[in-house]
């Protein structure tokens, strides 16, 4: 479709920095820096424990809680990554960093539950006995450590779904250690081989019901797709009702990150206000900001005259 636009204003609002309320960028940095340090020592100290005891079950530990420290680290470097500033390979930023990093951390926690059901089933049809009370010590320590991750990263968590992912990694590490507590010692005092089996179960559908709660909301970011709380069709009314506005098309609304949300549009100003386009495009601006949030706006403006005839009102033909 030709487009005509004699005059076109093109206007772009800067202000999609990154609005993370409540913990500082710095405080959070340190918080998940002694998350990590706390995981990898205690992988150590399980580590020089296990080949000095001989006890595979606390090298086998040793070996999740590192995986705990692997996700937290993926944590970490995103969150760096998202700070730089646009650059010419990335004119958007990187802030979309924390959700890969997110995606990457859900999608190994998918993999960490359906290996949990996996064992759960097999412990069922074949029972295994608990090798004494010291696999239960050593769970209890991995747990005292795991509270503390959850501990320095929980505030964080409810703000990034980037950190949430890794926080999730440290909830299903925890269960497991209250699993291995609990079905250790009742097995143990009642032989109730059954409860490990069981409990396992639980931790995976656990695991599984808050991955597929939140990764859903990373897909959708990644995938551009707008705001859940901002009505595309409203957005449009919106506009359309400010003066020397006559339509809108080919809007487009999606998120930069987590939290900045993005527009852009051609608008059609009405015959005889093309006069006053400066002072229609800055209305439309404040407009947005004001009750959607919207803080970053490109906006395409066509005279009347020489508008598309039949655009797509919602994004663009490809």
């Amino acid at each position: 479709m030709p487009h005509d636009h004699h005059g076109a204003h093109h206007g772009h609002s800067h202000g999609h920095g990154h609005h993370h309320h409540g913990i500082d960028a710095g405080t959070g940095d340190r918080r998940l820096a002694w998350a990590v340090v706390v995981n990898i020592g205690l992988t150590l100290a399980q580590v020089v424990g296990g080949i000095l005891s001989g006890s595979l079950a606390l090298i086998a530990d040793a070996l999740h809680n590192f995986s705990d420290a692997v996700a937290l680290i993926i944590a970490v470097l995103a969150r760096r990554i998202a700070r730089r500033p646009a650059d010419a390979e990335m004119s958007f930023g990187y802030g979309r960093a924390e959700m890969v990093a997110a995606l990457v951390n859900y999608t190994t926690l998918v993999l960490l539950a359906l290996y949990l059901a996996y064992e759960g089933i097999m412990r069922l049809i074949t029972p295994e006995p608990i090798a004494g009370w010291t696999v239960v010590w050593i769970a209890a320590l991995a747990l005292i450590v795991d509270v503390i991750t959850a501990l320095l990263t929980f505030a964080m968590s409810r703000q990034s779904l980037n950190i949430r992912a890794a926080f999730l990694h440290n909830v299903a590490d925890a269960l497991g250690s209250v699993a291995v507590i609990v079905a250790g010692a009742l097995v143990l005092l009642y032989e109730w081989y059954w409860v490990d089996a069981v409990v396992t179960l639980m931790i995976s559908a656990y695991i599984l019901m808050h991955v597929r709660a939140d990764v859903g909301e990373v897909i959708r970011v990644l995938m551009l797709a707008s705001p859940r709380d901002l009505d595309m069709h409203e957005v449009i009314a919106t506009v359309t009702d400010l003066p020397g506005v006559e339509s809108l098309h080919h809007v487009h609304i999606w998120q930069m990150q987590e939290r900045d949300a993005a527009l852009d549009a051609h608008v059609v100003v009405e015959h005889g206000a093309w006069d006053r386009a400066d002072e229609i495009k800055a209305s439309i601006k404040v407009r947005l900001s004001e009750a959607y949030g919207i803080t970053h706006a490109t906006l395409e403006l066509e005279c009347a005259r020489h508008a598309c005839l039949d655009a797509q009102k919602i994004g663009h033909s490809v």
